[in-house]
């Protein structure tokens, strides 16, 4: 499909270098310089980029402070066939980035909405950490409030899934932290550090182990961070039924005779009868053994 075939303007999702000036693709690059206009999160920062590969388009900058405003105005180019490229600071707009609101907006009006794809420090760190990929989820960055963000640790306590993260060196070293006290030190965790720049380092170990690297040399405290966290093992589901058929019987034994019991909880579950009447009464006869005990 040609990138330019309709005369009512289109919105290019760009994706430009996270580090290696490289990484930035002939495409992302001839659409930069084709387009219109370009929608920049920080039209200083990309001015670099742009120069270093001859882009001379006009820059709008797009952020989180003005984007709702600004919105509305890009969309109306668009519809007037204008073509914009949208480009955060590095990387994939809009994965932590501002973006949203326009996408959804030129959507909502119709207008064609084409992803310009290359680097994203999240897929980047995943493919190389080790970790399973086959499912995950990404948080992007946690709160940066102590309370909140160990809020959000404590709810991915039972995530089985890899957990994708983006930090701030500023605060790396208290989520880690944060994460040693919710988490404890079972749970593996990587620090991809500088993805693809000349300082790229990884780091694999327990939130106590990576927190003791970090204290190590203060420069592995700076630049750009994603951090990656093993998922909790899954608790077979026979085990988790045999818990939870267990919790039941145990609390209707509790208020009910044992007949009683054991025909409440074949109604409350998929059990047979005879099956709860036995484990009845295995868990009578150890809760009396575990008195006689004491």
């Amino acid at each position: 499909m040609a990138d330019f075939d309709r005369k009512t303007g289109v919105l290019f999702v760009v994706a430009t270098p996270i580090g290696n000036l490289e990484d930035f693709s002939p495409r992302a690059q001839r659409i930069l310089r084709e387009v219109d206009l370009i929608a920049a999160e920080d039209t200083r920062h990309s001015a670099g980029l742009l120069h270093r590969f001859g882009i001379e388009t006009p820059r709008i900058a797009l952020h989180e402070h003005n984007e709702r405003d600004a919105a509305p105005g890009l969309v109306r180019r668009m519809e007037a066939g204008e073509s914009i490229g949208l480009i955060s600071d590095a990387g994939t707009p809009l994965v932590s980035d501002p973006g949203y609101r326009l996408v959804r907006a030129a959507v909502a009006a119709g207008i064609e909405v084409r992803p310009v794809s290359g680097p994203s420090a999240a897929i980047t760190a995943l493919s190389a950490a080790g970790l399973a990929t086959d499912r995950f989820v990404f948080e992007g960055f946690l709160p940066a409030k102590t309370l909140a963000r160990r809020r959000v640790l404590e709810r991915l306590k039972g995530e089985t899934r890899t957990v994708v993260l983006y930090e701030s060196p500023r605060r790396v070293y208290s989520t880690l932290s944060d994460a040693l006290a919710i988490l404890g030190e079972v749970r593996s965790w990587v620090i991809a550090r500088e993805l693809t720049k000349l300082h790229e380092q990884w780091a694999r170990g327990t939130a106590r182990e990576l927190l003791e690297w970090l204290d190590a040399n203060a420069d592995r405290r700076r630049g750009e961070f994603v951090l990656l966290l093993v998922g909790a093992p899954v608790e077979p589901v026979g085990e988790r039924l045999e818990i939870e058929q267990d919790e039941l019987l145990a609390g209707l034994l509790e208020e009910l005779p044992l007949k009683g019991a054991v025909s409440l909880a074949a109604r409350l579950s998929d059990r047979s009868r005879n099956q709860l009447y036995t484990r009845a009464l295995e868990l009578k006869d150890r809760d009396r053994t575990d008195g006689n005990n004491r």
